[in-house]
Order: C-alpha cells, then structure tokens, then sequence
C-alpha cells in the first residue's frame, strides 16, 4: 500500500510541473505602426528590447493585416476573416452581419479558445472590436478573465490640466467592466498604466498553477502626438534631415539587415507629399517635431516591452513564454491639420494640448520602402513587421522568407498551446479557422505552401498569391497586378502584360467576396465619417 500511494503523491506533486509545460503566450500590438519604424526593420527609433526579442527570435519579411485598427483586430482575436467575423468596415454597424461593427458569436477569441485549453486570460489596452451599453461584448463577455483598457479606438495620453468639451481625452478607462479614471496623476502616460496593468497580471498569473494568456494591446503610436518630455528630447535634431533622406537612410539598413532584397527598389513618392527642402523653416521645425514626438511615443512603448520582461524574469517564467510582437496596420494616413484644422490643438505638438498626427508626410518613411498608407491595399498599408520569441523552440536570428496573413495568427497560438479549436460553443457552431498554423515554419523553417489571401476595406480589394498581388483603390475598381516577389515596391502594373492571371485571381477574389458576405462598398457607405472635421463634412479615410 505504501508504493501506490508514494506513486499517488508524486503525480500529485508533478501536476503544476506538467501543466506549466504549456507555453505562457503574449500577443504585443501596436497601433499605427508603419514596416520601418523598429531597429531590427531599419528604423533609428530606439527600441532596444524589441531588437532583441527579435535577435533572439524570428522576424518575417512578409506578414500582412487588414489595413485598418478594428478590421485587423478582428481577425487577429478570431482567426477569421473580418467580414466573417462581423468587422467587415470598422466597429459601425452598417446593417448587415458582416459589417455590425462587432464580433459575433460564431467567432471565438484567442481567449476564448485558450480559457477551454486551462489559460488565464487577460487583456490590458485597446479592445475596439464592439461595445455596447449592455456589456455584451467587452473583453470579459468574450473569455478575458481580466481586462484594463478602453473599449473604442484613438484615446489620448496626457490628461489636460481642466477638462474640455469636444477635447479627446485618455481612455475611458475600464478594469473589467468597472469605470477607473486617473484625472489628476501627475505621472500619468497611457502607454504607462498599460505596461503596469500588464506587469500586474503577469505577476498575479504566475502565483497561479495555469499557464497564462495576455493580449498586450498599445494604443502607441496611435495619435494624437503625445509623450513625456524626456523621450521627445532623445530625438531632438534627429529629423531634421526630412522625410526623403530618412526613407533613403531607412531603406540602406533594411538591405543591411536582409529585410528586403538587395534588389529591391524604393516605391513612388505621392505627388501630394512634399519634398523636404520646398518646405520653409518654420515648416521644417514643425515637421521635424511631429516625428520627434512619434519617435517618442514607439520608444516608450518599447520601455514597456522591457518592463513586461522583467516581470517574466522576476517571476520566473521567461523560458516558457511565446512573445508574437506586430503592428496593426501600416503608418496612418489622417492628417489632423487638414482633416480638422488647426483649432484641434490648444497646444505644442507633444503636449496633452496635441491633437496633431504622424500624417503621411512622415508615414511616407515610417512604411518604407512601401507605397501606401493606413487603410489602403498596397503594401504600405497591409504589411507590417512581426517578431516571434520562443526561447526553448525558437531559433535565434532567423529572418523568414514567405507570407502570411493575419488570420494565421491563432490557428498557430492554439496549435502551440496545444489546445483544440472546438466545433462548438456555448450553443453557437464556431465558424472554421479560416488561417493555419505558422508552426514548423517558426520553430523548424519548414517552407510553406503556396495559398492565397485575400482582403476587402471600405471599397479597396486585394488578393495575394506567391509572388502576384492583384488590387484596387477606391473609388476606382480597375484592377492592379503586380510581381512582389521583386516589385514590393509596386512601382510597375502588370495588369496588361498578364491579363490570363489578372482573371484568374479576379474570380478567386469574387468567390471570396461571396463566401465572406463582402458587398459593394457603395451600397453601404457610411453618412457619417470616421473622423470628423471642423467644416462638419468628415473624412471616411478611405
């Protein structure tokens, strides 16, 4: 009797042991982040932490988003399409399923899936994929054990000194579905409490006997341009070179680092941005310290990746965590000056006063060597850098070649975890994964097979296949064909040379668009605008 019962009481002992065999798993997202902005993609922002999550990781070459916040979220929380999940156009309800402005319940969360497989489940920043007064569909009705942030898109940074009506202010901040405000902090800085709610969790997860699941989710750089003075000062001078010569010097270190071709070739600059030396001084000085402010904000972010180590460290649990880092769509279009006007600020660029933004001028470099912005289908708007560290899986210093999509980010999560994606749930049958697991192409470099993507915002459409991409912008529904495999750039339309392959990917896209519910943009276009403006017209940033 004595044997069995020793044998009993050391299976007992090993369980927490044997559980914790489960990779801890953190999602880090950034927002408005353009392919160029961190060290190890060619950037000069200093963003040692992330460098070397990177050196010590895999960094991919081609990864692609949706194009917009909500939209990639969507897809990166179900591993769905985000029509199919309901976030077809942005967090609007526009009268149909695939564009209610909110996840539906066939799509399960990342948190969700991974709760079924014994995770704890947190979620500290930005939600923005539906809310409403009922509470039906915040991070804790979807499987977040625990949630700190806001529920919609841009928040501000800095508290003004008094509250102003029509003034976008922090958050509102919840800590779970309970309103938390931090008015009259001294100290306060958005990116800041997001790292600590993060720190905090992690600290609170490991005195547990369960693996844990957090979704990082920074609202940086997003703007408005906000950030403390110590960082802005790191920058001072540093841009005052202009966008041109800092494309050119970004897109040199990306040869360097391998992360494009040495092949590659620099797209067309738009005939709307201007070139730096037509700008007057004053002009340069206001631009210069607009990036300075944005260079900023991505390095207190990455202050934060640092400190969310440390906490790994100091709890021990480093070694077995999974840390996936991308950006949600590319560097953004919206110009606040034009789009608003200069009454949007009450103060300098920097300050809680600052309602400005990157603007393309400066996203023109942030998204090298790519054409494009925030909400379009070329590259500068769906690609965007991705880092995976794994110590005990992972091999250092890899720089993958091949894509992949979104959509392929949990299949890859839960394949990882170990957990299985159920067929149903809570009297709902789960969509299909529309993605597949990114794997053996992480921890083995195993290549992987050809397959097609596919996309479809506010009008603009895509297809991805190998080396071909077919695109259009709206309004225009003339198609573009492009070879990225030596064109990322998408300097040269291919569309009449290859008319045999422009048609086939067309009706690829079609079938698509049926399947997922996609309807003519026009036919549902928004009366009011994304972003408002000062002459009440808006701008949908198309």
């Amino acid at each position: 009797m004595v044997r069995p019962l020793l044998f009993f009481l050391t299976c007992f002992c090993l369980l927490p042991a044997f559980a914790q065999q489960k990779p801890n798993i953190i999602v880090i997202l950034a927002d408005d982040m353009g392919y160029a902005d961190l060290g190890c993609y060619g950037g000069e922002i200093h963003t040692p932490h992330l460098d070397k999550l990177a050196q010590q990781g895999v960094r991919l070459r081609q990864f692609y988003n949706n194009s917009i916040c909500a939209p990639t979220r969507a897809s990166l929380i179900t591993g769905q399409y985000a029509h199919k999940a309901g976030m077809g156009y942005f967090n609007s309800n526009l009268g149909l399923p695939s564009y209610q402005g909110y996840l539906n319940k066939e799509s399960l969360t990342f948190a969700e899936v991974l709760k079924l497989g014994g995770y704890q489940t947190y979620l500290s920043g930005k939600w923005h994929v539906g809310s409403d007064s009922s509470n039906r569909e915040w991070p804790t009705q979807r499987g977040f054990d625990h949630f700190f942030g806001f529920l919609g898109g841009a928040s501000a940074f800095m508290y003004p000194d008094q509250p102003q009506k029509g003034r976008r202010e922090p958050g509102p901040f919840y800590e779970d579905r309970n309103p938390v405000s931090f008015r009259g902090r001294p100290d306060f800085y958005a990116t800041d409490i997001i790292t600590d709610y993060a720190v905090r969790y992690i600290n609170d997860a490991a005195a547990g006997r369960q693996p844990f699941f957090l979704y990082l989710s920074y609202n940086a750089p997003h703007w408005p341009l906000q950030a403390p003075a110590e960082d802005i000062a790191r920058y001072k001078g540093v841009y005052d070179i202009g966008w041109d010569s800092l494309r050119a010097q970004r897109f040199a270190r990306q040869k360097e680092l391998g992360v494009v071709a040495p092949t590659a070739t620099l797209s067309v600059k738009d005939n709307d941005i201007p070139y730096w030396k037509d700008l007057t001084w004053e002009e340069q000085r206001f631009w210069a310290r607009k990036m300075e402010v944005y260079a900023a904000m991505v390095d207190r972010m990455d202050q934060g990746v640092g400190r969310v180590l440390q906490a790994l460290e100091a709890t021990k649990t480093l070694d077995n965590t999974l840390i996936v880092f991308l950006s949600d769509n590319g560097a953004p279009v919206e110009d606040v000056d034009r789009f608003m006007g200069a009454a949007a600020n009450d103060g300098p660029v920097g300050t809680a006063g600052s309602s400005e933004s990157q603007s393309r001028n400066w996203s023109y470099a942030s998204n090298t060597p790519f054409r494009g912005f925030k909400s379009y289908a070329y590259e500068g708007g769906i690609s965007t850098p991705l880092i995976a560290w794994y110590p005990k899986k992972i091999k250092a210093g890899q720089l993958l070649s091949g894509s992949a999509h979104i959509i392929d980010l949990a299949p890859t999560l839960y394949d990882i975890a170990g957990v299985s994606y159920p067929v149903n749930y809570k009297g709902h049958s789960s969509y299909p994964l529309a993605g597949r697991s990114l794997r053996r192409w992480w921890f083995d470099a195993q290549p992987l097979p050809e397959r097609s993507f596919f996309g479809e915002r506010a009008g603009n459409r895509v297809v991805l296949q190998g080396r071909w991409k077919l695109v259009s912008i709206y309004p225009s529904y003339r198609w573009e064909l492009y070879d990225i495999s030596t064109d990322r750039g998408e300097t040269t339309d291919l569309s009449a040379q290859y008319r045999e392959k422009l048609n086939e990917l067309s009706r690829l896209y079609f079938d698509w668009a049926r399947q997922q519910g996609v309807v003519d943009f026009n036919t549902i276009r928004p009366v009011e605008p994304l972003i408002p403006t000062a002459d009440g017209k808006g701008v949908q940033a198309y």
